[in-house]
């Protein structure tokens, strides 16, 4: 390794709902080491956050003083320190202005990167951790266009210059786990391999439907009930039926998309890219640690990085 590009500069740190991430970061802002811990926000007891802290980033604490950003649901309501949102546009220098720090016993500084909030005509929509990412992709040269970041509550953002401009959420993967785990369309489900098949079928549903979600919903229960579709295979037509229907509602006020970058983990960024080839789009993948080039941008904007 090239020690002139890998001399630690900066700690980034995303702290989701269900894991924690932290990247030791080099002077041109590349990932030098990386740890991952399943000590999500929801999973510290007592809000012992200082505690996971010192655990997992005390050892390069020690070694060297660093500036440390730190992104995601630690600055919610039930994280560290919550932040307020920024409002759109918002870019790298924006939400460097917008740094919450804040000092551990130690001494050492945090630097929280407030999350982001816009207003539509049904309401406040708001993300946390997601627009660092966004912010990372513009090292990369993904600064224009739509991006889509499957999860348990999907966004589609809008970029343009460098900036998010707009953004929207989808309760797609929350809605897929309670309708499996909570509803009569669960019980005829069975565990099996993936099924590209049925989850086409369901897409292809999903994108037709229109505002027949509801109804279409319930061809969940009476495909495999009439033996149409296989009982393992009926999961996977629910979740190409719900992407489906949120890749048709997300596109249809798209006059030209171009080609959708795809934020997020392989096995979902999978299902997106074959929604998205099957509504007619073209799409390609954003790297796993764009959320630490992000960490990079907002620091070097704030001046912390000397």
């Amino acid at each position: 390794m090239n020690s002139a590009v890998s001399e630690p500069a900066l700690i980034g740190i995303d702290w989701g709902t269900s894991s924690f991430r932290a990247f030791l970061i080099g002077a041109e802002g590349e990932v030098i080491v990386r740890v991952w811990s399943p000590d999500g926000i929801m999973q510290v007891a007592g809000q012992g956050f200082e505690a996971v802290f010192d655990r997992l980033v005390g050892p390069w604490l020690a070694q060297a003083k660093l500036p440390i950003l730190a992104s995601g649901m630690i600055t919610s309501r039930n994280g560290w320190v919550e932040t307020p949102y920024a409002e759109m546009p918002l870019g790298a220098s924006d939400l460097a202005q917008a740094l919450v720090p804040h000092e551990v016993a130690s001494g050492t500084f945090i630097h929280f990167v407030t999350g982001a909030s816009t207003e539509h005509a049904g309401g406040p929509d708001v993300m946390r951790g997601e627009e660092t990412q966004i912010i990372g992709a513009s090292a990369l040269g993904l600064n224009e266009g739509t991006f889509v970041m499957p999860g348990t509550h999907s966004k589609w953002v809008q970029v343009a210059d460098g900036k998010i401009k707009d953004f929207s959420t989808y309760m797609t993967g929350e809605v897929f786990a309670v309708l499996k785990e909570h509803t009569i369309l669960g019980t005829l489900m069975e565990d099996g391999e993936f099924s590209e098949e049925a989850f086409e079928m369901g897409v292809t549903a999903g994108l037709d439907g229109g505002s027949n979600l509801l109804h279409n919903l319930f061809h969940v229960r009476t495909l495999p009930l009439m033996g149409k579709i296989a009982k393992v295979a009926t999961a996977d037509y629910m979740s190409g039926l719900l992407i489906g229907a949120e890749v048709a509602a997300t596109t249809r006020d798209i006059e030209d998309a171009g080609t959708i970058t795809i934020v997020g983990r392989h096995d979902l960024s999978d299902r997106y890219e074959s929604a998205l080839r099957t509504a007619g789009f073209k799409s390609r993948r954003a790297p796993d640690d764009i959320v630490a080039k992000g960490h990079f941008l907002i620091a070097r904007a704030a001046g912390l990085l000397g």
